[in-house]
């Protein structure tokens, strides 16, 4: 099978174990170690190239100068110092790099010379045991990816979006990394959509479990209803999985829609199939978050209703207690002569009265749904 039918394949397998090897695929920055490279490798002919001792940054660029092939580094959240150096061997321009740095930014496609600068939203769900108002749904991070002709640059933001197995997968097919950095781009943009469906759909059952809650009846067939705070906090981590989304979309069509040096043209068109995925993501992210005002709105109805209820409920017990209030207040008031006051029946009488009259006035009101 040819490199490009086993593309999806590379790119979205399960995921195997971690690698014991030299302690060079290890893309998880070690907090002892001062420096943010976390991997630095050569790449020659779809293979990477075995090399005595890890190398840096510079060692990596002048062997790709002298033999060919291409470098690709990853690095972890590095401070100003420790990326100028490598903004300096590769060229990079300044604006980006500050992006690079600084992190939280905009997913964007920008081009600078003879490179091309990448932002992608990592999104990681965050397993629940229950949904509350204060509960965290969704995690955010970033990769920044930096496509040269002889050299690919990661620079990644935040604990999650790891890729490590990712150029595992990558180094086990030499010849989809023959293609050179522009097959790394798009491996990288495919593993972060890939993430955003799986987050999706982790989210959909979040929604339906909202849902659910809110339209079941409870023990006297009435709608339940559920917390608001639930709704609105899962609403506002709709809209941070949204901020990933939308902006990525334009990139993702101009790197399968616009001819580009750095890009190789068998890869290019199966960025179409990323933006393809990415555009069914957005649409269920704003569908997600339209039903879920809906269901916010439905959920204030039902607490308004349930609320007319209780209202009606205490208007008629109010309406049943004023009939021997007001015998009562009558019949305590200190006038001499009054209506049966001397008479022997007198008392069974008003009390028989009135309790007909309470019973009445109950049997009608719960015959018009009052209670």
């Amino acid at each position: 099978m040819s490199m490009i039918r086993d593309l999806r394949a590379v790119v979205r397998p399960s995921r195997p174990e971690p690698r014991k090897d030299n302690g060079t695929y290890d893309t998880t920055r070690d907090p002892s170690t001062p420096s943010a490279v976390v991997d630095c490798a050569v790449y020659r002919d779809g293979a990477r190239v075995e090399t005595p001792g890890p190398l840096g940054p510079h060692e990596a660029m002048r062997l790709v100068r002298r033999d060919g092939g291409f470098v690709w580094i990853g690095l972890h959240e590095p401070t100003d110092d420790e990326f100028a150096g490598i903004a300096r061997e590769f060229g990079l321009h300044p604006l980006a790099v500050e992006d690079a740095v600084q992190a939280h930014q905009r997913p964007k496609l920008e081009r600078y010379d003879d490179s091309l600068f990448t932002v992608f939203k990592t999104i990681h769900y965050v397993d629940h045991d229950q949904l509350t108002a204060n509960s965290e749904v969704v995690e955010t991070g970033e990769v920044m990816c930096f496509t040269g002709r002889d050299f690919f640059i990661t620079v990644r933001h935040g604990g999650q979006g790891s890729l490590r197995a990712l150029r595992h997968r990558l180094q086990d097919d030499p010849e989809l990394l023959a293609k050179g950095p522009s097959a790394v781009l798009h491996a990288i943009a495919d593993h972060v959509v890939d993430g955003y469906i799986a987050v999706a759909d982790a989210l959909q059952d979040d929604i339906d479990e909202v849902e659910t809650e809110v339209f079941s009846l409870g023990r006297k067939g009435t709608p339940r209803g559920t917390d608001a705070g639930r709704i609105y906090q899962l609403k506002r981590e709709i809209l941070e999985f949204k901020r990933a989304v939308a902006p990525l979309l334009r990139p993702m069509q101009l790197l399968s829609e616009r001819p580009m040096r750095l890009i190789d043209p068998d890869i290019q068109k199966y960025f179409r199939d990323v933006a393809d995925h990415l555009a069914r993501v957005q649409e269920q992210v704003v569908g997600f978050d339209e039903l879920l005002n809906s269901i916010l709105q439905a959920n204030l109805a039902q607490a308004s209703v349930a609320q007319n209820e209780d209202m009606r409920k205490i208007t008629a017990w109010a309406a049943i207690i004023a009939v021997p209030t007001m015998v009562c207040g009558v019949y305590g008031m200190n006038f001499t002569y009054m209506p049966e006051l001397h008479w022997k029946y007198g008392y069974p009488v008003i009390m028989g009265i009135t309790v007909v009259i309470c019973l009445g006035i109950h049997r009608t009101l719960k015959r018009n749904g009052w209670l």
